[in-house]
């Protein structure tokens, strides 16, 4: 019978010994730390990297603090099954022993008071752990190294889990494996950045896409084959003009008929706050393309994200 504290060493990809790889949540929030050494910023354990050398430019590095942290902000409560943590491997492997990981809503003494998950033993230099949380309930994931002044330095946090009170099992983001296309690009908002795994929402930070003001503007997804798709999750632009998707369809089918924009309708978008995400239940529409599409007006379309769940036919 497996503790919190057994880990599981790999090699190639997430553990999840059923064969189905969970979808990693953590590159959906946001990172802080209790400081940042040279360029070590917080986000650089979240970019979906798991290069391990400094000079490689995908590690985290606080200064020698006394109880250096990282945080992960989900944004909204999980029950958490897995933390994936991979260390540093060009050097000082040792700094993450006796590290730990906290998971809770609280942000007392900056989230390192929640609950513990596990105590980190040690991790060998550029390898990655996978650490059972077993549902554990939290917005925080913290890693924390109590009691001493050391420098904390990750290569990557990977988090598994499921929303609160979401006991079905979580199809996985198949919008990435796909190709994008849209009614024309302004600047450098090409297609492919909506299907990137960032839902990044300024536009400084170049993970949005952007068409001109066109009449009726459109963003196609080609799933390259037939899905039930059952939900499509849309993150809006958050530095400006928010409104701009009001009224937007979601349109699922197998037609490129006016470039898919007359399959059939999942949802009508009333709004979406700035920065934020939401979802759109499908129930299982079948289709091969998701249209995202401003109809009867001249409009500029923004999309920061664009996730689709669903199973193939």
């Amino acid at each position: 019978m497996m503790t919190p504290s057994v880990v599981f060493v790999l090699l190639a990809v997430l553990g999840q010994t059923s064969g189905q790889i969970a979808p990693n949540i953590a590159r959906g929030g946001n990172a802080i730390q209790s400081s940042v050494l040279k360029d070590g910023v917080p986000e650089r354990a979240i970019d979906g990297n798991r290069a391990s050398n400094w000079a490689q430019g995908s590690c985290i590095h606080t200064n020698i603090d006394l109880q250096p942290w990282w945080r992960l902000d989900l944004l909204k409560t999980y029950q958490i099954n897995n933390v994936t943590i991979t260390n540093r491997g060009d050097c000082c492997p040792e700094r993450i022993n006796g590290a730990e990981i906290r998971i809770g809503d609280s942000l007392n003494d900056n989230g390192n008071g929640n609950p513990r998950c596990a105590v980190i033993s040690s991790i060998a230099a550029g390898t990655s752990q996978t650490f059972a949380c077993n549902g554990m309930e939290g917005r925080y994931v913290n890693i924390v190294v109590p009691g001493r002044q050391q420098y904390l330095t990750l290569c990557e946090v990977e988090v598994t889990g499921q929303p609160k009170g979401n006991t079905a099992p979580t199809d996985p983001n198949i919008a990435r494996g796909g190709n994008a296309i849209q009614s024309s690009v302004l600047k450098d908002g090409v297609p492919e950045r909506a299907i990137d795994g960032n839902r990044a929402s300024n536009w400084a930070q170049g993970s949005c896409i952007h068409t001109n003001i066109d009449l009726k503007p459109w963003w196609r997804l080609d799933l390259l084959k037939t899905y039930q798709i059952n939900n499509v999750t849309i993150t809006n632009r958050g530095d400006c003009c928010p409104e701009r998707i009001n009224g937007a369809e979601i349109r699922i089918g197998d037609s490129l008929n006016d470039n898919g924009n007359r399959n059939p309708r999942c949802a009508v978008i009333s709004s979406i706050a700035a920065g934020t995400s939401q979802t759109f239940v499908c129930n299982g529409m079948e289709g091969r393309y998701v249209n995202i599409v401003i109809p009867g007006r001249q409009q500029y379309l923004t999309l920061c994200e664009v996730e689709v769940n669903g199973k193939l036919i």
